[in-house]
């Protein structure tokens, strides 16, 4: 099957994303394609900036502060559970955190903070599916694939004031 990518820079980094035949975005990372191809399978991965051109310039004016939504189609795999969590994921506001225990009760599963734990730690679509919003719950920055500096640094980016958010 074959997928397409992009890699630009960031304030954070570099970071890349790759999109299925019909444009949907199905995974991202800070860094390359390396980085990215730990991210989903593909038979083969082509560069195809135009194709990504919609997702990077989303992704470009949120690293910039001026969206903190986004609007591209996404095309994730995983389980309904996991599909469960990251559709929870997206629904914590922008510069806010949510403990893993939260999002399980926010799910109707109470009692399933480390499942929930391993579906946002499974998440192939960073910053967008927006796993780096949750923490611990002590309040401490735990479990960011790309590190806790970058988590950290998302979320101070998303508690800056805006001008112009889409």
């Amino acid at each position: 099957m074959r997928q397409f990518y992009d890699t630009f820079t960031t304030p954070l980094g570099d970071y890349s994303v790759a999109l299925n035949a019909a444009g949907s975005v199905i995974a991202t990372a800070f860094g390359g394609l390396p980085e990215l191809r730990e991210r989903f399978t593909a038979d083969e991965i082509v560069l195809d900036p135009k194709r990504a051109a919609d997702a990077r310039r989303e992704l470009t004016e949120y690293f910039t502060g001026k969206r903190r939504q986004f609007t591209v189609p996404l095309a994730s795999s995983g389980t309904p559970f996991q599909q469960s969590v990251w559709a929870a994921l997206r629904a914590i506001p922008p510069g806010e955190t949510r403990t893993y225990g939260e999002l399980a009760a926010a799910i109707g599963k109470p009692d399933a903070a480390r499942a929930v734990g391993r579906a946002n730690a499974t998440n192939p679509i960073c910053v967008i599916i927006p796993c780096h919003r949750v923490i611990g719950s002590d309040g401490t920055l735990t479990g960011f694939a790309f590190g806790e500096d970058i988590k950290q640094r998302l979320l101070e980016l998303e508690r800056m004031p805006t001008s112009r958010a889409a």
